[in-house]
């Protein structure tokens, strides 16, 4: 289980997370919504190490991260696939995927078939450069290179971001299968509702640096999750 407590992040004077406290229950897939600019992405940036939080805890399986260095985060089991994907545009699409593999003590030398089952449109184009992939394309890439670490803990910030419908039904679809048949723990930052509670066991809403709802996924919709990141 992935546990937050009482994280607080700043930037400049501004108070960007507010004593955010949750949990990401393990073999799970949980959902955070809320609407931009709420501190969203700055929480997965700490929980990565990217930024470090000025005062809270971050755990997981009872593990401190707070204040480990974002490769031993790595190692520890998370893996990170932010907003705007990040790959390599120059990279091929087969190099990327390699990448990925770079914290391993014992890197492969090629990819291994699950990735290209999950994603089989990955294998179709690996000699392709990463650059020359469509939106959706490039976002399965940053999704495979993510799962190339072998992950316990894959976060996701806004995966669907400025992606045709077909492509985001498919990474809903992939998410599922990571949780269900790999028992991997997801935490998917998110702003389209509708997927979200399509896809999500547990559910946590942000707005303006707090946690100001939770619950079970199923429960969405009866929780008034839509009216809360609409406002």
């Amino acid at each position: 289980m992935l546990t937050i407590e009482s994280l607080n992040q700043y930037y400049g004077g501004s108070h960007i997370l507010r004593n955010v406290s949750m949990t990401v229950p393990e073999g799970k897939l949980t959902v955070l919504l809320g609407r931009n600019g709420v501190g969203k992405t700055t929480l997965l940036r700490c929980l990565m190490g990217v930024v470090h939080a000025k005062s809270g805890a971050i755990a997981w399986n009872g593990q401190a991260l707070t204040k480990l260095p974002t490769w031993a985060r790595v190692a520890n089991g998370l893996a990170y696939v932010p907003q705007g994907r990040d790959i390599f545009p120059r990279l091929t699409v087969e190099e990327n995927l390699l990448v990925g593999a770079a914290s391993k003590k014992r890197a492969p030398s090629k990819v291994p078939e699950h990735i290209y089952r999950l994603f089989p449109v990955l294998e179709d184009m690996k000699a392709r450069r990463g650059g020359d992939l469509s939106g959706g394309q490039q976002q399965q890439l940053a999704i495979g290179r993510a799962l190339m670490s072998e992950p316990q803990l894959l976060i996701l910030d806004e995966p669907t971001e400025g992606i045709q419908p077909s492509i985001i039904q498919d990474i809903g679809c992939t998410l599922r299968q990571l949780v269900e048949e790999m028992q991997m723990t997801v935490l998917l930052v998110e702003q389209y509702y509708d997927f979200a509670r399509a896809i999500a066991d547990r559910y946590w809403v942000m707005s303006r640096g707090e946690i100001v709802a939770g619950g079970e996924g199923a429960d969405m919709d009866a929780d008034g999750v839509r009216t809360l990141i609409a406002v």
